[in-house]
């Protein structure tokens, strides 16, 4: 069983710039694809960026794609999701997921944590 944990959520203005970050225990974190998911009021959940292995294979949603950069430490088995350029419509709960690598299903997802960005 997978336990994550993300923190670094918050308050910022528009054009502003986030890091979260999301802890993994439990399992083999070297094992996980690990990805960020948001969901925004009244939305769905929506995938925003991947990490199976290394930055190398990363993949990005459009919509962030040039703006927010997805990395991982295997060392301390934490998952880092740097965003910048921020705007009202990033505005969501923000999720970790891990899933082991090539199973492309995530099994284990964290409490969220709520990302508010201000016009």
């Amino acid at each position: 069983q997978v336990h994550l944990v993300e923190s670094g959520g918050g308050l910022v203005q528009a054009g502003g710039s986030l890091r979260l970050s999301c802890a993994a225990s439990g399992g083999t974190f070297s094992d996980l694809d690990m990805a960020w998911f948001r969901q925004a009021p009244g939305k769905e959940r929506e995938f925003v960026a991947r990490i199976p292995w290394s930055a190398a294979a990363a993949t990005y949603a459009n919509s962030v794609k040039g703006r927010y950069t997805i990395s991982r430490n295997n060392l301390e088995n934490t998952v880092y999701l740097q965003m910048a350029s921020l705007k009202p419509e990033d505005t969501a709960v923000y999720y970790c997921a891990a899933g082991l690598i090539g199973a492309l299903t995530y099994d284990y997802w964290g409490q969220g944590t709520q990302v508010t960005v201000s016009s």
